[in-house]
């Protein structure tokens, strides 16, 4: 699970980047790196409660 969103924020990162730069596909592409932080951050509260 924890790698998991690590490769699930990657992936979205990517796309947004092929998105932003191939496509024109209005907000939907801002979202993605939106997403893609707020999985890191969920990542790093995870960490945190599991070696308190």
């Amino acid at each position: 699970m924890n790698n998991i969103l690590y490769f699930i924020a990657a992936i979205l990162i990517v796309f947004w980047l092929l998105g932003f730069m191939l496509f024109s596909l209005g907000i939907i592409i801002h979202i993605l790196p939106v997403v893609a932080v707020i999985l890191i951050i969920l990542r790093i509260m995870q960490v945190d409660k599991e070696t308190k």
